[in-house]
């Protein structure tokens, strides 16, 4: 990793640390800090490449699981059970994700150089945008976890026998090797030609069926909604509500995630309750997936303003800005501190102002150690606020607002009753594809 902060120049040193005039003072004794062209195009560390082959021979392994566990299942089960077994392995499914969200929260808490770095030097929080997790410690216990489980899959018998359809009567449907001799055969006899003058005619009436035309369409709304949402929702809290990615993934790991596997299981149980008929199960698939896609929409209404970043959102003198202008970054009260526009060390002043850096904030003196480093005597902070307020920032950005966190608690609720109701058509929508 390569650290490009004041904090790491000088060395955490809290005599040394003066973000503007002890910098322009010794700026005549340093060798200016210049990028070298070499470390920029170098690509780093390759050990991309194993996290490339590792989630490449995953999900080789992966891929058959769900339709050949599904179809398993539907084999061998009653016409009137598969529902209900299907839909409880979706849900036992699901814990993987959730106990996943609750180990990466704990990771994602672990400075990424743990047990490699005096943690006492580090001088940002979880809570900061520039924060690293341990994230490569998920990876070890999920593999290790993974290939522990993987090993009942060698006992699993290749057929089982048909659930009695009748009390009293068995229906065993053993496979034999004559019936498979007979199957490969009559697929050979089959031509490309033939299959390609096929595929339109059966591509026309397949669209023309309802069901098969509701599921896609439900289809379509689902993963439109669900799918690019979920994928980017922690890193959504994170940003748009200021939530560390620690409390991001966990919050999802608790209440987005059982809310998901409490709906695909009651989509079971109606299925199964209400013998449900496949036009019936794509009607449902499409309604939960038309309505969880307003409910999405709806999850863009819940929002928090702007953090207040002097140069940025906001003036010097705390009045909000439209539009971003470089010159905007400087002001009078640190015109004369030589500040770097690229150095982003954000600090806090006591208005609720952000500054990009001490220096920025024109701080002279600072005090304390690491993360508890306070910066004094900062002209920018008297010059707007001069009347019977502090002249000191301290590490990190500002917290949103108080309202941002009613915004916040509305936002998950909708999301969660958004998750539920999406899942409430995961298993009908399986159904009828089977």
């Amino acid at each position: 990793y390569e650290y490009n902060s004041i904090f790491q120049v000088l060395q955490n040193n809290s005599v040394n640390i003066s973000a503007c005039m002890d910098l322009v003072e010794s700026a005549e004794n340093q060798t200016p800090v210049e990028d070298n062209k070499d470390c920029v195009r170098e690509t780093g560390s390759n050990m991309w490449i194993y996290v490339f082959l590792g989630n490449a021979l995953r999900g080789i392994g992966e891929s058959p699981v769900t339709p050949l566990g599904i179809s398993y299942v539907d084999d061998f089960a009653k016409a009137e059970n598969s529902p209900f077994y299907i839909a409880c392995l979706q849900t036992i499914t699901l814990l993987g994700p959730m106990f996943g969200f609750l180990l990466g929260s704990y990771c994602a808490k672990l400075y990424v150089d743990i047990g490699y770095v005096d943690m006492d030097s580090v001088a940002i929080t979880p809570k900061d945008a520039r924060w690293v997790g341990a994230w490569w410690m998920g990876f070890l216990v999920s593999s290790s976890l993974l290939l522990i489980s993987s090993i009942p899959f060698w006992f699993l018998p290749r057929s089982l026998p048909k659930q009695e359809e009748q009390k009293g009567k068995s229906t065993p449907t053993h496979v034999t090797s004559d019936q498979t001799a007979e199957a490969l055969s009559s697929k050979q006899e089959l031509k490309l030609t033939e299959i390609a003058k096929a595929f339109l005619p059966s591509l026309k009436r397949l669209l023309g069926t309802p069901a098969y035309f509701l599921l896609l369409i439900g289809s379509i709304l689902k993963f439109n909604s669900f799918i690019g949402l979920f994928t980017f929702k922690a890193k959504y809290i994170e940003q748009q509500f200021g939530q560390s990615a620690s409390r991001a993934n966990f919050l999802i790991g608790v209440l987005n995630l059982p809310a998901v596997a409490m709906g695909i299981f009651l989509g079971g149980l109606l299925m199964r309750r209400y013998k449900l008929s496949v036009v019936s199960g794509a009607q449902l698939s499409f309604a939960t997936s038309f309505m969880g896609y307003l409910l999405l929409l709806l999850q863009f209404g819940t929002k928090c303003d702007n953090i207040p970043i002097a140069g940025l959102t906001v003036s010097y003198n705390g009045t909000k800005t439209a539009l971003y202008n470089g010159e905007m970054l400087f002001s009078e009260c640190n015109r004369n501190c030589s500040c770097s526009a690229e150095q982003w060390d954000p600090v806090c002043s006591g208005s609720g102002i952000t500054y990009i850096s001490p220096c920025m904030a024109g701080c002279l003196t600072s005090s304390g150690h690491g993360k508890h480093t306070v910066f004094n005597n900062c002209s920018c902070v008297s010059a707007s606020f001069p009347v019977g307020s502090t002249t000191s920032v301290r590490m990190g950005q500002c917290p949103h607002a108080k309202d941002c966190s009613r915004s916040f608690t509305s936002y998950m609720a909708v999301s969660v009753l958004s998750s539920f109701i999406n899942a409430l058509g995961a298993t009908p929508g399986y159904m009828v594809i089977i």
